[in-house]
């Protein structure tokens, strides 16, 4: 059985792999297999410990669930960073998670996660904090994961007048290509079966 401290690690790094997302009290309890009021406990504690001005986050709870965030008295550095020119251009990465959402929104995180074949965790935070996409409303799935979805700041930073203006993909030329992978594994299946027969 893991101590104060141990167990107080492992919310800290529960808090931060989930994100946005957030954990419940009793997502708390049924990772960690702790009591309630020992829940609550460890929050309190983690709490306190980031209330130090040798911190720069917090935990807070927003919709019925805890989250890291960051603290409001300084807000303006964070401001600067987003602003900065330099840190704002988007990378690759960044493009790629912003136009699966742009082309599949609303869309939850794990969604995202699953098209780019990566966690998105990281570069979703970092969109939103560039103002590009923000937290919709929930999903009906379990647990009722957050729906996420572009703003008007992504339209002004790509100069589209609305989501209508954004390219039409050509489904039907990647389904062609599918298409023809798919008959070259099977020509290429069907002369190691005749190799085999012969």
């Amino acid at each position: 059985m893991q101590n104060t401290s141990e167990q107080l690690a492992i919310l800290e790094g529960l808090l931060f792999v989930v994100g946005e997302d957030g954990l419940t009290l009793s997502q708390i309890v049924e990772i960690l297999v702790i009591s309630d009021q020992e829940a609550k406990e460890l929050l309190q504690k983690l709490r306190e410990n980031y209330q130090a001005t040798d911190r720069g986050i917090r935990v807070d709870f927003l919709g019925n669930r805890f989250k890291l965030t960051t603290k409001k008295e300084h807000k303006a550095y964070y401001q600067k960073l987003i602003e900065n020119h330099d840190t704002n251009i988007l990378s690759q990465s960044a493009l790629e998670t912003l136009a699966i959402i742009a082309y599949n929104q609303p869309i939850t995180r794990m969604k995202v996660d699953e098209i780019r074949g990566v966690s998105s965790a990281q570069m979703m935070r970092k969109l939103v904090a560039k103002g590009l996409i923000k937290e919709g409303s929930r999903s009906d799935l379990p647990g009722r994961p957050i729906l996420y979805e572009t703003t008007s700041e992504f339209l002004d930073y790509f100069a589209l007048s609305s989501l209508e203006d954004l390219p039409a993909i050509d489904f039907s030329s990647l389904v062609q290509e599918e298409n023809q992978e798919l008959d070259l594994y099977q020509s290429k299946y069907k002369e190691n079966q005749d190799e085999v027969l012969i």
